[in-house]
């Protein structure tokens, strides 16, 4: 498998993630079908559009490309249909476990999603031509990785997750840095590898031991 077709799959991965991520916002919320495909589609492809506008890619590679929106899309209705079958059968559960369920399936798809984007918008911006600039490489993954999650907070009428709690964006800081520093002395295959691994970590570890950064 070459690199083409791993940076496609992990963009197929953060797609599935994030629209999960968007699907249980949506049922916090008490939406609709129609809301949670909205969310779970503006989490999806959101940060892509906000990279390759910043990339000058117009118009978006989910208007050229339809497979991510349908992507989203499927996984909207069928994460929808399994939720609403743990909704009926989880009755007799108390509120608490499912909430503690909701949150669980949340953190893991986020994290997940986060990892894979910001691999794939920093990776986006190499290949444009950006090698040297890694400034800019770390911003677009950053921005790709969290922008997703910053469409879908504010249509849920929620108060961005980056800018409230858990670690967020700065697991994205860590992972884009890392990767740009580590495809100058290590192949692309192996810099993804561990760019996921640390935003991932430093997900989980910031949830487990609930890190949060310095606030009013």
């Amino acid at each position: 498998m070459n690199f083409d077709n791993i940076m496609f799959a992990l963009e197929i991965i953060g797609t599935i993630a994030f629209a999960i991520s968007g699907v249980m916002v949506a049922k916090e919320g008490k939406m609709d079908i129609f809301g949670a495909i909205v969310l779970g589609c503006a989490t999806a492809v959101g940060g892509g559009v906000i990279r390759d506008l910043i990339l000058g890619k117009t118009p978006p590679d989910m208007f050229k490309d339809p497979i991510y929106v349908i992507v989203a899309v499927v996984t909207c209705v069928m994460d929808f249909i399994i939720e609403k079958i743990r909704i009926k059968k989880g009755k007799t559960d108390s509120g608490y476990k499912l909430n503690e369920i909701n949150n669980t399936i949340l953190n893991i798809a986020d994290s997940v999603g986060l990892a894979a984007f910001v691999v794939v918008g920093c990776q986006a911006a190499i290949r444009v031509g950006f090698n040297d600039n890694y400034l800019l490489i770390s911003f677009v993954g950053v921005v790709t990785g969290i922008g997703g999650g910053i469409f879908r907070d504010m249509l849920a009428g929620q108060m961005p997750l980056i800018m409230r709690r858990r670690i967020y964006a700065m697991a994205a800081i860590a992972g884009a840095v890392i990767y740009c520093f580590a495809t100058a002395y290590f192949s692309e295959i192996l810099s993804a590898v561990v760019s996921m691994a640390v935003v991932i970590i430093i997900r989980f570890l910031a949830i487990y031991f609930k890190w949060n950064l310095p606030s009013f």
